[in-house]
């Protein structure tokens, strides 16, 4: 099944009992709003779907797994209702693969920024390459990852999500995102991620899906106030990308 949409789209590939969700987009697979909403689809869809037991989340290309939110849609936001309604948006897809009841693992072929590290957070394991480094950058444009912070301190800690955020400029490498816990195994080509990553899959999917439910929901333990607190986050950065700061430092990176 493709869905498409004005420049971009998600795919689903279900084969050996395994669905393979795929997103993509023109500007470095980055997210817009109808993208974060189909691939939110997508999850609440795939967790009652009993031909599958494993999900593997990718990103189409080579050199960038996520690029975070649409420059776009960012620069656009006139008003608290339209910033909330945006920042959802990431919240709607970090809640429905904390609830879904397949593991998700992550492809991580390349870079992520912002809410794609947030993807890659909440995902219940991720395999990636040398090339995915990872950033937080919101803070330098006056916001902060507000919404995606609790999965990410959830998997790498306070102080590594800390530290990614105040460093927003610096590029966190690959191996760093490895011993920090947010990638299991880190391998030197996409090749090689492509094949320990379905064989991985494979595995899995071959034990009892109601185990793997049970693990899920165990792994995820202490996070049912999530939906509350992610749309309490969201309203934090729909009020500060209208702040003055906010739109100066967008029309400077536009620029």
């Amino acid at each position: 099944m493709v869905t498409k949409m004005e420049k971009g789209s998600v795919s689903i590939e279900i084969k050996k009992a395994i669905a393979i969700v795929e997103f993509g987009h023109p500007a470095s697979n980055s997210l817009p709003s109808d993208l974060l909403n189909r691939l939110t689809n997508a999850f609440l869809d795939l967790s009652t779907n009993k031909d599958i037991n494993v999900i593997i989340l990718r990103s189409k290309g080579n050199k960038t797994f996520c690029a975070g939110a649409s420059f776009n849609e960012l620069i656009a936001i006139e008003n608290l209702e339209n910033g909330i309604a945006f920042f959802s948006g990431f919240a709607n897809v970090i809640n429905k693969m904390r609830a879904c009841n397949k593991l998700i693992i992550g492809q991580i072929q390349g870079k992520a920024v912002g809410g794609g590290v947030g993807l890659i957070a909440a995902c219940d394991y991720a395999l990636a390459t040398e090339e995915a480094s990872v950033k937080l950058s919101e803070i330098s444009i006056g916001i902060g990852p507000f919404v995606i912070e609790p999965a990410i301190s959830r998997k790498i800690g306070v102080a590594a999500t800390t530290t990614m955020t105040l460093e927003a400029t610096d590029w966190k490498t690959a191996y760093w995102a490895k011993e920090k816990g947010l990638y299991a195994k880190v391998f030197k080509t996409k090749d090689e991620l492509i094949k320990e990553t379905e064989y991985f899959a494979e595995k899995l999917a071959s034990y009892n899906p109601e185990a793997l439910t049970a693990l899920k929901n165990i792994f995820w333990k202490n996070t049912k106030d999530w939906p509350k607190l992610l749309a309490e986050r969201a309203k934090i950065s729909g009020e500060l990308v209208l702040s003055e700061f906010t739109k100066k430092a967008l029309a400077e990176f536009k620029k």
